[in-house]
């Protein structure tokens, strides 16, 4: 058992970096056209190259054998006609036959007696005399030659009158021997004999192996030569293609000023022309859109800041009237409430709008200390207890019970905090609202969430955008300006962390505030989940009382006339708050 499990391990070792060997390859063969081009054309020219190989070396085997087959025959015809002569009248004794036979056989290997130029190409032989008719003691045929070597099959259609050829296998040595026989029956007044002759195929064997090894070492040549052709010819066409796709991802980087080589005016040169014509365009739009977007915040900035003088003035002005409201009429003291209220948020509007260009125009900096995001998040709640009191949503902390500290701007912290919770309360329906704190060892997290009307799909990603608003018809109890979740989102970017959004109808929001706790640390995870588990929160549903229907009310001509609207209830004195509140 102590020896099975290190051959295990070592094989799960093995089948590891097996998979990791493929999945590489498999990860190249994606991102290499070169490669796959080149896999491709070998794969196919092996496939052709085992063809034409086969083919050729059955045609160049099957001529071999047919010249063989042609000279043999050749060769016995001659030989049978050597020796016709001198086996005439043999005498049927078995002395007589042997001796017969022993000279013809000693004639035919004399050295080329009856051989001319048609049959020298059939190369040496083994001549076999046997007597069909007769038989020696024991069963033999009296014959001279190795007649074992010739087959049944062959032996018995001679005997019967036939000429005939067979390719046969011996073992000759303990070797494998291939024999080309070939037999023909010979027929005198006295009985009848045949003639085979014996023809080692050896010579056309190694034809054939030198045959088979030159088309290997050939066609592994030419696969060798086609991968190199292969791997030239796409290595042009991808070459350009690889430094467009450079020249590109430079440009998509902000380097516009990247420009493709044109090199002579095939296809290629033309798409380097498209390309550069392209980020020709594309450069001349930035800049365009670049000194659109320096006008616009130049133009923001200066109407921001020359409306500060004017506003100045209203403000002193207002402020003056509204210290001496108590002595104007009521709707006159109403009026200047109103216009300290709109001043005010004229003056938080421009506030935004400076701080909005300044990021725009990335002059922003960051003032990092070491900060007890509880304290923050205390200030923040302290911020807006006067609208959460108003709004009847009360604001529920979940803070760590340590100090839970971070390199951070603490007055860029706090506003979004105090943006958030506002956001919350304004759309929390009434219902309380929660901020939940946590951190790890790289990162904190907070997370503010509402009770309220939530989100629907795709508006998580909207809530960010200046001056976005969920449904336009709902009226605001805070009276922000649409440019505080813009600007948290800016300010979480300043500090390296995340600003997100969910939500879902029936079910509220959750903005999750993400930040690392050394600045400049690249962020990986939250300490936080952005989604609650919802599926165990029960739905909060709104019950609106249904109106009666009023049954049918038949007026009289009489009664249908013009009558001015006359108030259902209040006092006078509210009538008269009301008018000159409308005026």
């Amino acid at each position: 058992m102590k020896f099975v499990r290190p051959v295990i391990v070592k094989a799960q070792v093995l089948v590891e970096e097996a998979r990791r060997r493929w999945a590489a390859f498999g990860d190249l063969w994606r991102r290499s056209l070169q490669l796959r081009v080149v896999v491709s054309t070998l794969a196919l020219s092996s496939a052709v190259v085992f063809v034409l190989g086969m083919v050729l070396q059955m045609q160049i085997t099957n001529q071999l054998l047919n010249t063989k087959d042609e000279a043999a025959v050749r060769q016995a015809m001659a030989s049978r006609n050597l020796i016709q002569s001198d086996l005439v009248g043999l005498n049927p004794g078995p002395d007589s036959v042997q001796t017969r036979f022993t000279s013809a056989i000693n004639k035919l290997a004399v050295g080329g007696v009856g051989t001319d130029a048609t049959t020298a190409g059939a190369g040496a032989f083994e001549p076999v005399l046997a007597d069909g008719l007769g038989s020696s003691g024991g069963g033999r045929v009296p014959s001279v030659g190795p007649l074992e070597d010739v087959p049944r099959g062959l032996r018995e259609m001679v005997e019967n009158g036939d000429e005939g050829t067979q390719i046969y296998t011996v073992q000759r040595g303990g070797t494998a021997t291939t024999l080309f026989v070939v037999g023909l029956p010979m027929s005198t007044s006295a009985r009848s004999m045949q003639l085979y002759l014996i023809f080692p195929l050896t010579a056309e064997q190694r034809t054939a192996e030198v045959v088979q090894s030159t088309l290997v070492v050939g066609g592994i040549v030419l696969l060798v030569l086609l991968a190199l052709i292969a791997n030239l010819v796409t290595r042009q066409v991808v070459r350009p293609v690889r430094q467009a796709a450079e020249v590109a991802e430079r440009f998509a980087d902000g380097t516009l000023h990247e420009r493709m080589h044109v090199v002579g005016e095939d296809d290629v040169a033309r798409l380097a022309e498209s390309f550069n014509e392209m980020a020709e365009s594309i450069q001349a739009q930035f800049k365009q859109l670049e000194e659109f977007g320096q006008l616009q915040r130049r133009f923001t900035s200066d109407v921001s800041h020359e409306l500060r003088t004017p506003l100045t003035t209203v403000r002193m002005a207002a402020d003056v009237l509204h210290a001496s409201r108590e002595q104007f009429p009521a709707g006159l003291a109403r009026s200047t409430e109103l216009l300290v209220d709109e001043l005010d948020r004229f003056e938080s509007l421009l506030g935004d709008l400076l701080e909005i260009s300044r990021l725009d125009a990335g002059v922003e900096e960051l003032t990092a200390d070491q900060v007890d995001l509880r304290v923050l998040a205390r200030r923040a709640h302290d911020s807006v207890r006067a609208i959460s009191t108003s709004a009847n949503s009360p604001v529920v902390l979940d803070l760590p019970d340590s100090e839970l500290t971070a390199e951070l701007d603490s007055r860029r912290v706090e506003r979004i905090l105090r943006n958030l919770l506002a956001n919350a309360i304004d759309h929390g329906e009434g219902q309380p609202v929660e901020l939940t704190m946590r951190g790890n060892a790289d990162a904190v997290a907070i997370t503010v969430r509402d009770h309220g009307v939530g989100l629907r799909q795709g508006e998580a990603d909207l809530v960010f955008s200046r001056f976005w608003r969920a449904d336009p018809s709902r009226n605001r109890r805070t009276g922000g300006t649409g440019l505080g979740l813009s600007i948290s989102l800016e300010d979480a970017r300043l500090h390296g962390g995340w600003l997100e959004a969910w939500g879902e109808p029936g079910h509220g929001a959750v903005f999750r505030l993400t930040l690392p706790r050394t600045h400049g640390e690249e962020l990986r995870e939250s300490p936080l989940p952005l989604a609650p588990a919802i599926e165990l929160e029960p739905v909060a549903v709104v019950e609106e009382p249904l109106a009666e229907e009023p049954g049918e009310i038949e007026l009289t001509e009489a009664e249908i006339t013009w009558q001015p609207a006359e108030p259902v209830d209040g006092s006078p004195a509210e009538k008269s708050d009301v008018s000159e509140e409308v005026r």
